[in-house]
């Protein structure tokens, strides 16, 4: 029987060799507390698996920790800094934010139902502080012209429209358009959180996606924060994580197995970042979907 080990030295140099390529955009959606059996294949979210299909798909995605505040701030610092959705504190070190300045690329967080530009505070329901990790980081806090990126995704649309949108774009639905709870209050089915997810997906992430900029030098990743608090799989459990480029292989599907930090990396990578925080200095980034 002939050796297979040829094949394997084959694939590992064929990842090995593959990279990011160099974009002009990064934006990166977290969607709230699901699964990837909940997810994928689940006909209550027609456009997320669209994208999936069409585009790249992680099957081999977990998230870091539980709860959601830890995964937050290992997409934006490569650390967990801390598992209290609770914390109040400001978070120093290297982070996306000061590495983004450092190369003279432009951000913004987009966040649904913010107060007000540049508002650091806590929740005000239905937008909540620790799903926008960037409301902590230090570099954020202390200068106002930082807070000053922090706005509402009602600035979406007039950025795309100018051709304004950033280097580096975090997206924030609020809690009723993520999943976490049901779109309108009260009591509702797991899908009707999904549908609802991602009819607000459609509407804000589409306008991205046939942005001529973007269309040219973008990458959209949309990814779910954590699983279920029952799989505990590497830390937050075996999610669903999409990545939409004109770069990437057509309907691929990766094995290849990832966390938050390899987010991290993407972004750093593509928009040729001179280092990347925490985790992320030494993660992978998911080099196998591009073509």
């Amino acid at each position: 029987m002939k050796s297979i080990l040829p094949l394997f030295v084959l694939l590992a140099s064929v990842i090995a060799s593959a990279q990011v390529p160099q974009l002009k955009h990064v934006v990166v959606v977290v969607e709230e507390n699901h699964s990837y059996s909940h997810v994928i294949g689940n006909p209550a979210m027609p456009y997320l698996n669209h994208l999936a299909n069409t585009y790249g798909l992680a099957k081999d995605y977990y998230a870091n920790t539980h709860p959601s505040i830890g995964n937050y701030f290992m997409l934006t610092t490569g650390k967990i800094v801390t598992n209290n959705d609770g914390y109040t504190g400001t978070v120093t070190g290297n982070n996306i934010v000061q590495q983004l300045l450092t190369a003279g690329k432009t951000w913004k967080v987009y966040a649904e139902s913010l107060p007000y530009t540049g508002y650091i505070g806590g929740d005000r329901y239905p937008y909540v502080k620790h799903h926008n990790p960037f409301a902590y980081l230090s570099d954020v806090r202390n200068s106002s012209t930082e807070k000053s990126h922090i706005v509402s995704t009602t600035r979406l649309s007039t950025d795309l429209s100018n051709n304004a949108l950033p280097n580096y774009a975090f997206i924030v639905p609020n809690i009723l358009h993520d999943a976490h709870n049901c779109p309108y209050g009260g009591t509702c089915s797991d899908n009707q959180k999904l549908a609802a997810a991602d009819s607000w997906l459609k509407s804000h992430i589409a306008p991205i996606i046939s942005n001529p900029s973007f269309k040219a030098s973008g990458v959209l990743v949309i990814l779910f924060d954590e699983s279920t608090t029952s799989d505990t799989a590497h830390g937050g459990g075996h999610v669903a994580a999409v990545v939409v480029s004109s770069q990437i292989k057509a309907g691929y599907k990766s094995t290849i197995f990832h966390q938050e930090q390899a987010v991290l990396k993407l972004a750093c990578s593509a928009l040729q970042l001179s280092s990347c925080p925490g985790a992320a200095a030494t993660a992978a980034a998911p080099t196998e979907l591009f073509k």
